[in-house]
C-alpha cells in the first residue's frame, strides 16, 4: 500500500501548479497536501469538499493521468506525485465527520431532476447556502452512472450511499422509483412552487447495432449489463463491441463472473481506441482478449459474424462463436421529459442545449452533465454543476429583487477565496 504521508512528501508545493491548473474544477492540490502534511486533515477535508463535494468519487475514477499527475513536474524525470491517492485517503477519512452544517444565507426551492454526479453535487452546492433542494430519481438509489454504470470494482456502492446519507443529514429530499415525464412534468413542478427545475439525467439509451441479430435474447446493452452484471447468463464466450472506457467496464466485468473467454471486438486499430490507456492496460492485465479491425455484420445465436477493416480485409464474412454479445458503442439521452416539455430544444445529436448560465430554452428550467455534454467524468460533471449552481443561484435572486447584484456562490478558483468560503462552511474546530 502506498505510504499517504511519504507521497506528499515528494510535493514540492509549486509557485505555478501545473497539477491543479489541468484539473477541470481547479482542486486546491497543493494547498490540501500542505495540510496533510502539517497533521491537518480535517482541514483538508473541508476544503477538498468545498470545492468538490464528489471528491471521493472523483479521487478513484479520474483520468489522473490526463489531469492533475499528468502534469506533475515530478513526472517530468521520475514518478508523477500519485495525487488521486492522497486525495481519495483525505475525503476518506473525512467524509462521514465533515460539519455540513446550513448557512440559510438564502431561500428557494430547486428541483433536481436526476440523481447522478450533476445532480448530486448540485445538491451539496445549493443546500449549503438554505435552498431547498429536492431530488427525482427514477432508480431506487441515487448514484446515476456512479451507481449503476462503474463497475462495484472500481467504485464501490458504500461510497454513494455515504454521499447519500450526507445529503439526508443536510436535509436534501430525495424521491426515488420517479421518472419526471410521464407522470410527473417539468410544468407540475414549476407549479407547485419550484423556483427553478435542474436537468442532469445523463445518457441512459443505448445506441443500437442496427444490424440482423441485435435482438436476439443473447445480445445486450452495456448500460443495462452494467446495472446489475451478476443477474446475466453469460455462458463461456463473451463478446463486447465497442472500445471506450465503458467497454472495458463489460469486459472486466465479465472476467469476474468466471467466462472461460472475454474478447473486445473493435472495428478499428489499437492506436485508434477510445478508452484510457491505463482502462486497456487493466483489461489486459485482467486477461480480456482483443479482436481489432473487427466491424460486426450480423449476429446469430451463435456467434458473430463480421469483416477484417485492415488494409488486407476482403469482404468475406468472418465468424466468432460467442454465448453473450454486450454492445457498448455509446449512449445518448432519453426523452421522456422534452415529450411533455417542447419548449425545452435539443440538439441535432439529442442533447440538451442551454446556454451560458446553463438554462435551457425553456425558462426557468436549466441543465449539465452528460445530458447536454455527452458521456464526460464525473469531474466535469461537478465543474458544471458549480457553474449551474452560480446562474441558479443569481436567477432566483434576479426574480425576487430587481437591485440584485450577481455573485459567485462558489469560486471558479477555491484557493483564491479558500479563507472566505473555509470561514462560511466550516465551524471552529
Amino acid at each position: 500500500m502506498l505510504n499517504i504521508l511519504e507521497e506528499a512528501n515528494r510535493c514540492i508545493q509549486c509557485k505555478k501548479p501545473r497539477c491543479r491548473q489541468a484539473c477541470p474544477i481547479n482542486n486546491p492540490i497543493p494547498q490540501f497536501i500542505q495540510l496533510l502534511k502539517d497533521g491537518k486533515i480535517k482541514e483538508a477535508g473541508d476544503l477538498v469538499f468545498i470545492n468538490n463535494p464528489l471528491s471521493i468519487v472523483c479521487s478513484l475514477v479520474c483520468p489522473h493521468g490526463e489531469y492533475c499527475q499528468g502534469h506533475c513536474i515530478k513526472g517530468i524525470k521520475s514518478t508523477p506525485v500519485q495525487i488521486g491517492q492522497i486525495e481519495h485517503y483525505i475525503a476518506q477519512y473525512c467524509l462521514d465527520n465533515l460539519d455540513l452544517f446550513i448557512t440559510n444565507e438564502y431561500s428557494g426551492n430547486v428541483g433536481v431532476i436526476g440523481g447522478g454526479a450533476a445532480g448530486i453535487a448540485l445538491a451539496f452546492f445549493l443546500q449549503r447556502v438554505g435552498y431547498q433542494v429536492t431530488i427525482y430519481e427514477s432508480q431506487a438509489k441515487i448514484g446515476g452512472i456512479m451507481r449503476y454504470g462503474i463497475p462495484e470494482f472500481r467504485l464501490p456502492n458504500k461510497i454513494i450511499d455515504r454521499l447519500e446519507n450526507k445529503l439526508h443529514e443536510m436535509g436534501v429530499i430525495i424521491h426515488p422509483h420517479t421518472t419526471v415525464g410521464p407522470t410527473t412534468t417539468v410544468d407540475d413542478m414549476l407549479r407547485d412552487g419550484f423556483d427553478a427545475v435542474f436537468m442532469s439525467t445523463g445518457v441512459w439509451k443505448p445506441k443500437k447495432l442496427s444490424i440482423n441479430g441485435d435482438s436476439l435474447g443473447h445480445v445486450h446493452y452495456a448500460v443495462n449489463f452494467l446495472k446489475s452484471p451478476e443477474v446475466f447468463d453469460l455462458g463461456d464466450n463473451v463478446v463486447v463491441i465497442g472500445a471506450g472506457n465503458v467497454a472495458m467496464d463489460c469486459a472486466r466485468s465479465a472476467v469476474r463472473r468466471s467466462v472461460r473467454e472475454v474478447i473486445v471486438m473493435y472495428r478499428k486499430g489499437e492506436k485508434d481506441m477510445p478508452c484510457r490507456e491505463d482502462e486497456y492496460g487493466a483489461a489486459k492485465m485482467d486477461g480480456v482478449h482483443f479482436s481489432f479491425y473487427s466491424s460486426p455484420t450480423r449476429i446469430t445465436r451463435e456467434g458473430i459474424y463480421y469483416l477484417d477493416t485492415s488494409e488486407d480485409g476482403t469482404d468475406e464474412e468472418l465468424f466468432m462463436p460467442a454465448d453473450t454479445v454486450i454492445v457498448a458503442i455509446s449512449q445518448e439521452s432519453q426523452k421522456n421529459i422534452v415529450a411533455t416539455s417542447p419548449e425545452i430544444e435539443l440538439d441535432d445529436y439529442g442533447r440538451v442545449i442551454v446556454d451560458d448560465n446553463m438554462m435551457t430554452t425553456k425558462q426557468s428550467v436549466f441543465a449539465s452533465g452528460d445530458v447536454v455534454t455527452g458521456a464526460k467524468t464525473v469531474n466535469m460533471a461537478v465543474t458544471q454543476a458549480k457553474q449551474a449552481a452560480n446562474s441558479i443561484h443569481n436567477y432566483i435572486q434576479g426574480k425576487r429583487n430587481s437591485d440584485w447584484q450577481e455573485e459567485l456562490l462558489y469560486s471558479y478558483d477555491i484557493v483564491q477565496t479558500r479563507e472566505e468560503d473555509m470561514a462560511r462552511f466550516t465551524r471552529e474546530r
